[in-house]
């Protein structure tokens, strides 16, 4: 008890360099943690994007392209695949859900998306999540539009906006300026791709193209939006489809099939394994951080060090008391450990609850906005076990300042102060 009231009573005398040292230190932690926490909630709403989906089928090609276009709108297929394909596997008894995707058309920058109504029923993400609206519906008529978030906030869009599409990439060149789309839903925010796309009917999106280009049906007239409604639509290609099965045992089956097709050239990837081969291509990142945040952990206790080792001069005659009251040389390096363990105990315990806090609090508005869902607020045993190791580091970098202060003699200390 007297050394500990000792070692508060000396910290206390150097009040507000001790606390610089504990901010650090809390600072430190809070990298430490708080970067470890996101790289691995970080990795699980990757993961997430899409969910609760068995497979993804496609033109053959890689795993990762497939991927990449058909949940992250990234980049374009090498090749569209017929809808009498996607047809005679959705019929399948395996098969109890499909989600057709068809995408090569934009609005200022933005992809749009064909799909059917399925989508908003059975596309999930973030470990089962379902599409919520924040206003409106799902589409109906023909010409409606189901845009995501972001668009809504970017473009200034409401209930009632109408909607340009342009073919492809867009520019500005090739607008479907005729058929207007009306703007019928906005999807809740989820911080996926699901944000940044416009959604409507496969229906829509082969009849802004039924006349479209240099052949047209109507020889060279072009069909209104009534005449449109009242044609048997049915779309010739898709981009691709997502696939939800009856149980999961049949997942590996179904993959071969569709693999063998010999309709043409598919292929099924497994959502999570496509997932884990993309993100090991970009872990370098979060390597990175969690080096430098290692790094401002070390610059932390090596401040810390030489706040110690710098106070030993002014601190010289306050030992040299010590020693002639009957302290011993053990009891001075005792008094310098745990000077130094009181110092990184409080700064990691402060470190590790401003983690805690800032999760429970922005945990939600963080998932909303970026798509990263975090996982448990309160810290788990591998953080606890991470808190241990950082005090027993603290300790032992106190070490280095009560061996020197040892060494220094009672005479060293009188004649040092005098």
């Amino acid at each position: 008890m007297n050394i500990w009231h000792l070692t508060l009573r000396s910290l206390w005398s150097r009040r507000w360099t001790a606390l610089l040292s504990v901010l650090s230190i809390t600072i430190s932690v809070c990298l430490v943690i708080g970067v470890d926490r996101l790289r691995n909630d970080a990795r699980s709403s990757f993961a997430n994007t899409i969910s609760n989906t068995d497979l993804i089928v496609g033109a053959r090609t890689g795993a990762v392209p497939l991927l990449l276009y058909s949940v992250f709108r990234i980049g374009n297929a090498t090749n569209n695949i017929g809808w009498k394909s996607h047809q005679d596997f959705a019929k399948d008894p395996r098969i109890a859900w499909t989600v057709p995707l068809a995408l090569g058309d934009s609005h200022v920058g933005y992809k749009v998306l064909g799909t059917t109504e399925n989508y908003f029923r059975f596309y999930k993400y973030a470990d089962g999540r379902a599409l919520t609206f924040q206003s409106g519906r799902p589409f109906e008529d023909l010409f409606d539009v189901v845009i995501g978030a972001d668009v809504a906030h970017a473009l200034k869009y409401r209930i009632g906006s109408n909607v340009v599409i342009e073919h492809g990439l867009g520019g500005g060149i090739n607008k479907h300026d005729a058929l207007p789309f009306t703007v019928v839903g906005v999807l809740a925010p989820t911080g996926t791709p699901v944000d940044r796309t416009l959604h409507i009917s496969l229906r829509a999106l082969d009849a802004i193209h039924i006349d479209f280009g240099p052949t047209r049906r109507a020889q060279g007239k072009r069909l209104d939006a009534d005449a449109l409604r009242a044609l048997d639509l049915q779309p010739r290609t898709i981009t691709a489809y997502l696939v939800g099965l009856k149980t999961k045992t049949s997942i590996f089956s179904l993959q071969r099939d569709i693999n063998n097709y010999r309709g043409e050239p598919l292929m099924a990837i497994l959502p999570g394994i496509a997932m884990h081969e993309l993100w090991s291509t970009v872990s370098v990142a979060e390597t990175a951080l969690r080096a430098v945040s290692v790094c401002v952990l070390i610059s932390a206790f090596l401040g810390m060090m030489t706040m110690l080792l710098a106070g030993l001069n002014e601190r010289r005659r306050e030992m040299a008391v010590l020693r002639a009251i009957g302290a011993s040389p053990r009891h001075i390096g005792l008094l310098m450990v745990m000077e130094a363990s009181a110092l990184v105990t409080l700064g990691a315990l402060l470190g590790l609850a401003a983690v805690t806090l800032a999760y429970a609090l922005l945990a939600d508005w963080i998932g909303a906005t970026y798509g990263l869902f975090l996982s448990s607020v309160l810290p788990t045993q591998y953080e606890l076990i991470q808190i241990g190791a950082i005090i027993g580091a603290g300790a032992a970098v106190g070490l280095v300042p009560a061996i020197r202060a040892t060494r220094q003699s009672l005479a060293d200390g009188l004649i040092g102060r005098a």
